[in-house]
């Protein structure tokens, strides 16, 4: 939990830097590509484990910007160290993408957005007693919002956070459907082209 409170207090730094070095007359469309690092925590169904970790990846997109009014595409990738073992079962979530439409309003070189999409990823099931494992891909839906700070011209920080749902998918190892609950809270940055 040190963890996401050291998020929190690096977003708020990053905010507070950011907008006392206003940039007059930003422009937020264009191209860009970036990294993050973060938390993710969560529930799997019919087991009583709950995977967390941390978590990191990279992502690219395009806004299109009209007057104040910011509207885009984004894609991401990530991988977790997110686990969680109760005898006799360890689950995990190793890796985890989305592809999610934005929209937001900015004031100036400062972006509030919500974001919404598809989001798929893999679920492990292992035996603790065996070792043997079980991995399925699910697809589901993300929901999340964020604020993204300018820092330059092309540079820009951003705090996010989602909430990714995954479906159910049928394991033989545990004789069950097991889906994945989880919210990633992360910290990135981008640089616009």
């Amino acid at each position: 939990m040190r963890f996401v409170y050291g998020l929190a207090a690096t977003a708020v730094a990053i905010a507070t830097a950011a907008s006392a070095q206003s940039l007059s007359g930003y422009n937020w469309q264009g191209a860009y590509v970036g990294a993050n690092a973060g938390y993710q925590w969560g529930t799997v169904s019919n087991n009583p484990t709950r995977p967390s970790g941390v978590m990191g990846g990279v992502q690219g997109g395009y806004n299109w910007q009209t007057g104040q009014f910011v509207v885009g595409a984004e894609t991401d990738l990530q991988i977790s160290s997110a686990d969680d073992v109760l005898s006799p079962w360890k689950f995990s979530n190793p890796w985890s993408g989305t592809l999610r439409g934005r929209a937001g309003v900015a004031f100036n070189n400062i972006l509030l957005y919500g974001t919404i999409g598809l989001a798929y990823g893999n679920l492990q099931a292992q035996s603790t007693t065996t070792g043997v494992s079980e991995t399925r891909t699910s697809f589901g839906w993300a929901l999340g919002t964020g604020a993204e700070i300018g820092l330059t011209r092309n540079w820009s920080a951003r705090a996010e956070y989602l909430y990714v749902d995954l479906s159910g998918r049928n394991y033989s190892l545990t004789g069950t459907t097991h889906s994945l609950a989880t919210s990633l809270l992360r910290l990135g940055f981008n640089y616009r082209f």
